[in-house]
């Protein structure tokens, strides 16, 4: 028997990229408690590493929390139908300019369970060279974006000196350590089932 069971569902809003709706849920003790819940389209994460062990940060200002971060290429799966590592692939070139010859899973996410139905896959990016699409054009925050590569072990310095904040980089970057410690093994194939991701 499930834990909880929605018994009716509201929306209260509908935006570009989130919702917000308000499920009645009865959970195992018989009481119905109400939940607010955000939805989202579902989000991809790329730890890029060169041959010098180098991970690709992007730095952008991120409004809600007033600051420029120091993040990880990423983007939403906000394209219907669009594979997630294609969605990979485009966010790479489009953010740092570039490709990657080499793709697996690191690790799958839920960034914030207890609002938001939000998923998120960080894959490792490895075989990297230049390659930007001539059609893009960068808007809003992504027309300060920076880019630079830092050691590995400088990020993993960083998300422990509470530099690196971002909830999917720290996890990102902490896993490429351990994976790349264990000489990149055991790593998932980049087409690997997800069925932590919501279907929509």
């Amino acid at each position: 028997m499930p834990e909880a069971q929605v018994v009716e569902s509201r929306r209260i809003f509908a935006g570009k990229v989130l919702g917000l709706r308000i499920d009645s849920v009865r959970m195992s003790d018989g009481s119905v408690a109400e939940r607010e819940v955000v939805d989202h389209p579902g989000s991809v994460v790329i730890v890029a590493v060169d041959e010098a062990q180098q991970v690709v940060l992007i730095s952008q200002y991120r409004h809600p929390v007033g600051s420029r971060l120091d993040e990880l290429p990423a983007g939403l799966l906000d394209v219907a139908g669009e594979v997630p590592l294609d969605a990979a692939r485009r966010e790479l070139a489009e953010e740092a300019g570039l490709a990657a010859r080499d793709w697996q899973v690191l690790v799958d996410l839920h960034p914030s369970p207890g609002f938001c139905d939000e998923a998120v896959r960080v894959f490792l990016a490895r075989g990297l060279s230049a390659d930007r699409p001539a059609d893009f054009e960068p808007e809003h925050e992504e027309l300060t974006l920076s880019v630079r590569r830092v050691p590995l072990g400088e990020g993993v310095r960083m998300a422990l000196a509470g530099e690196l904040t971002n909830a999917a980089a720290v996890a990102g970057v902490l896993a490429a350590a351990h994976a790349a410690a264990a000489g990149w093994q055991g790593l998932r194939p980049a087409d690997a089932p997800w069925p932590s991701r919501p279907s929509r």
